[in-house]
């Protein structure tokens, strides 16, 4: 049988698309045959042939609105929506060391890019009747680590709940949105904080990701996820294969949270 996911010729925007998982799903929806455009701060150095990139701050709304423009300049709309950029920056040091900038610093880097590509991109897909979001979220916001991820965990947190409030609202008029909330991936930061643990305790990396994986409280498949194989999900997610899928969210963290 054959296991198409009849995405070839489909427009896809993908946030985040130049490094780690953003990157991962920017090849695998290439790869599938869909016409891919991304947005990040700079152009990587070795860009994919045919992915169209654009330079823009997508935590700023100035850089939201540059990205979207130049979305509907391009396309007129677009078919699917991925969600992916985020992160955090906040120092260590539990809820003392959590400023007012480091609050909105989260928020504007891990809700509100999505909230206002949203709303730009939105209209568009409304009036063709069909389109697929699909937003990034994380196991953090059920298992936050009060030592360093309160504010990024709370952010994904109300990340998740504005992907449930849109689905119920779009969904019967022919947009599906949904949400993945992965564990730790084995992305290029990921590794670099895994490597900064091992320096610290003396020890190698493989014990740099075991110090990690202690402070999730394990994680029962013993590693983390790959960019790729969270991609896989985000692309199938999105293809018509997965048509009757929405309004959910899609945890894929090696079986990290211990409750369904």
């Amino acid at each position: 049988m054959s296991f198409d996911l009849q995405l070839d010729g489909l427009r896809a925007v993908v946030t985040g698309g130049t490094m780690g998982l953003g990157a991962a799903v920017v090849k695998a929806l290439t790869e599938a045959g869909a016409r891919v455009a991304t947005a990040a701060r700079s152009v990587p150095a070795q860009p994919i042939d045919g992915v169209t990139y654009v330079a823009a701050d997508l935590s700023t709304a100035e850089g939201t609105h540059h990205f979207a423009q130049a979305i509907l300049q391009e396309w007129g709309s677009a078919d699917i929506l991925i969600n992916v950029l985020g992160g955090s920056k906040t120092p260590v040091g539990g809820f003392a060391a959590i400023s007012d900038e480091h609050w909105f610093a989260e928020l504007n880097l891990n809700l509100m890019p999505a909230v206002r590509l949203d709303r730009a991109l939105l209209p568009a897909m409304l009036a063709q009747g069909s389109g697929v979001i699909i937003h990034v979220s994380s196991i953090q916001r059920v298992l936050p680590l009060p030592e360093s991820t309160t504010a990024y965990a709370a952010a994904k947190g109300a990340l998740t709940t504005y992907s449930k409030s849109l689905a119920r609202e779009v969904m019967p008029k022919g947009i599906r949105v949904l949400s993945v909330a992965p564990g730790w991936i084995e992305t290029e930061a990921s590794v670099a904080f895994a490597q900064r643990m091992a320096a610290g305790a003396g020890t190698d990396y493989e014990g740099g990701k075991k110090i990690v994986m202690d402070w999730l409280g394990g994680i029962p498949l013993g590693r983390p996820a790959s960019p790729q194989e969270v991609a896989d999900l985000i692309v199938f997610l999105a293809s018509s294969r997965a048509a009757s899928i929405a309004g959910s969210e899609y945890r894929i963290d090696g079986g990290t949270v211990p409750t369904v």
